[in-house]
Order: C-alpha cells, then structure tokens, then sequence
C-alpha cells in the first residue's frame, strides 16, 4: 500500500520532477524492462540477419515475422484474461524461463553440429518454429508487464513513470541491435544467441526482488465473456480505439527494420557493424527524445502531438527509402526514432490512465493483438511488398500509405485530437511501492 513519506523530496531538482524513480520497485522494473527488451531485440537481429545469410531470399524475413505474430495474435484473445485472474510477478516469471529455453534452443540450432547434422531446410523451419513459439510468449508476456506497471506506480506518476519505461525499452531496443552487430563479428552467430540466454537467466535477480502483487480480479468467469469485455471497452473507448488503430496502421505499413539487410547489402554496402548500426538508430533517436522528455514532460495537446510525430515518422521513413547515402539513411532512420518516441510516450500513458485496474491484462493482451503483433506482421508485410514492388518501392509505398492514415484519422477522429491528460488522471485505484 502507497504510504505518505514523513520527509517528501521537494519538487525540484532531478528527483523532483520525476518522483516515480523514487520507487524502489519501480527501479527494479526498470532493469527488468530493459535487460528482456535488450536481450529480445538482440535475438531478433541475429536472427534476422541469420535467416537472410542462410537464405539470401527477402521473402524469408518476413516469414520470420509472420511466425512471431500469428502465435501473438491468436494466444492473444485468452492471454489477457489469464493475466487478469493470476499473480503478475509469476506471470512475468513463467515467461521469463520460457525465453531462456528458446534462447538456449536457438543457440543449439546455430552450432556446427546441427549444420552439419541436418539439413537446411529443417533448421529453417526449427527457426520458424522457435520464433512461433517466442510469439506465444509475448502474447502473455506484455499483458504481464503491462499490469505489473500499474501496481508498482502510484496513477499520479503515470505520465512520469511511462517516460522512464518508454526510456527503458528504448534502450534494450538500441543496445540489443548494437550488440548483435558486434557479437555477430566478433563471436560468430551461435555464441551469440547462447550470450543471450546468459543475459535473459541473470534477469531473474531484479524480477524476483519485487514483491508478489494482489489479484485485483478474483472473480472468475467464462474466457469467452472475459475476452469480449477487454475487446467492447476498447470499443467502446474511442480515444483508445483510434490512437490503438492509428499506431497498429503506422508500424504495420511504415515499419521499415525487417528489410534492412537487403540495405545493408544491395543498396547501402556496408558491412555487419553498419548493419548494426543502422538497425539501433531509430533506438538511438528515441532515447535522445527520452531523455529530453524526462525535463519537458509533454503537458499541453497530447493527441495533436501524437498526429504530427506519426506523420513526421511517415516522412522519415519515405526518405529512407529512398536513400542511397549511409548517413542520410542513418539520420532518417534516427528521426524517425524521435518522432515514434514521442507517440509511445502518448499512446502508452492513454492507455494506463483509460483502462481499470482490473481489465489492465485483458486491454494489454488487445493492444498486443492492435499494435505489438504488427510489427512481425509489419516484417511479413515489407518482406512480401519487397518480393512483389521492390525493396526501394515497397518502403516508399508504406511510408504513403501511414501518412494517409494519419491524415484520415487526424479529422475522423476529434476524442483523440482533442483528448488531454489532465482529465483521466484523478481517479485513485492503483497501489505502488513504497519510495525510499
């Protein structure tokens, strides 16, 4: 239970204007948040960069997200319920050692002995299969997280505190790529993938350091019904509902990541360190704009905000790809990292604030299936685009087509336009740990 400290921190100074930090279990979520992020999104470039080496067909890329978000999409409509009626630090638990199987599996399947022992195709589908299996996970994995952040904060620090677990994400996503790139040169690919399993196993000290929380929903009921609540409040909610949809259709058409080793190889010429690189800048970006967050914390017309970074990510990533300039491509790649960090900051803090402590797994799990799914699904999407169009074709197109969403929604949409924070967050139903 959230206790008044005898002896508050005055708001000024670092600490001051961003109280959530004070939270000792908020801390430890932290480093959780970061350490999984970094060691998922690692896995995901030596991967991607593995199936495109053992291949060399674009088609395969995306199928590696297409393996992910099936598995995401479908466990996704019963994985918010489970999380509703279980303990969420075990939930993140049982995760957890799922993903230090599969990364124990991965590496196995990347040894010389596997190569030498099976054939081609069938490590390609183990790789398929390992990936559909990670995609099970996550679909229970976010809702987790998701509710476990609503009870280690007080709802007063929600807009602080989702800055700080934007920044962390942020970070795991520019470290994991950048770390990929040199373990790829330096260890080979199977050493790598087994540092992650090592990485994710040393994650369970701060998961296991928070305390057990209290199941907010212990009333049980059919999952049918369960579900389909989760689904008709975010229905019901429009400014949810459209800043969901906005988000869903800017990373699903503008996601450009899953072709970048077509770059990095046909167009760029650069070597596996560029690669690297090129993959983190949008991270880079981002924790640029984190940072600048956590001293101007975004106040005043969120939802217009939210509008004009979506459309200014649409630009960057048409830009892209149509540059033929490593730096031109790296900068518009970290543009579009900053624009994308503000709208995350947005959307996220919407979300935590709309939704009721007791339904925070079952609207994660929906927001999994709207947004988190279509960045595999965005993968197959480019991957497909790029067979049919071209690559150079393809990312140009999707940066048209999020731009013309942003501009439909921008005046179907006047909730979101004109939503504020300031209206959702006075309603006191949320517990947090005590600060020290």
């Amino acid at each position: 239970m959230q206790t008044e400290n005898p002896n508050p921190i005055p708001p000024t100074g670092f600490l001051g204007k961003n109280p959530s930090l004070r939270l000792r279990e908020f801390r430890l979520f932290l480093s959780l948040r970061f350490g999984i992020i970094f060691t998922l999104n690692m896995q995901s470039t030596i991967l991607y960069f593995w199936v495109y080496d053992l291949t060399h067909d674009k088609l395969s890329l995306g199928f590696v997200g297409l393996a992910e978000v099936i598995p995401a999409i479908v466990c996704s409509f019963f994985s918010g319920h489970v999380v509703d009626l279980n303990e969420k630090r075990k939930m993140v638990l049982a995760c957890l050692a799922g993903y230090i199987v599969l990364a124990t599996g991965f590496a196995l399947l990347a040894m010389d002995a596997a190569r030498e022992s099976m054939p081609f195709d069938y490590i390609l589908h183990l790789i398929y299969l390992l990936v559909f299996l990670g995609g099970m996970l996550r679909s229970f994995y976010s809702p987790s997280m998701f509710a476990l952040f609503g009870l280690v904060v007080p709802r007063k620090h929600y807009p602080n505190a989702t800055s700080w677990s934007s920044m962390a994400w942020q970070l795991g996503a520019v470290g994991g790529p950048l770390a990929a790139g040199f373990c790829i040169a330096l260890l080979g690919i199977a050493q790598s993938l087994a540092l992650v399993g090592a990485i994710q196993l040393m994650l369970l000290l701060p998961l296991l350091a928070i305390k057990a929380k209290p199941i907010v929903k212990k009333a049980k009921e059919p999952v049918l019904r369960s579900v389909t609540e989760g689904l008709r409040f975010v229905y019901k909610t429009p400014v949810l509902l459209s800043a969901l949809a906005l988000d869903m259709f800017a990373v699903l058409f503008g996601g450009a990541v899953a072709l970048l080793p077509v770059y990095q190889k046909e167009i760029l010429h650069v070597s596996e360190m560029g690669f690297g690189v090129l993959r983190a800048a949008p991270g880079v970006g981002a924790i640029a704009t984190m940072g600048l967050l956590a001293f101007l914390p975004i106040r005043n017309r969120p939802g217009q905000k939210l509008f004009y970074c979506i459309g200014g990510f649409a630009i960057s990533i048409i830009i892209f790809g149509l540059s033929t300039n490593f730096y031109l491509s790296f900068f518009m790649l970290l543009l579009s990292g900053m624009f994308d960090a503000v709208s995350v900051v947005i959307r996220s803090t919407i979300l935590q604030l709309v939704t009721p402590d007791d339904m925070r797994g079952r609207v994660s799990a929906v927001n999994t299936m709207f947004v988190s799914s279509s960045n595999e699904l965005g993968d197959f999407e480019s991957g497909v685009m790029a067979s049919w169009l071209g690559t150079v074709r393809a990312v140009v197109t999707g940066g048209c087509i999020t731009l013309g969403v942003v501009v439909y929604t921008f005046f179907r949409a006047p909730q979101l336009r004109n939503f504020t924070f300031d209206d959702h967050d006075k309603q006191p139903v949320s517990k947090g740990d005590e600060p020290v």
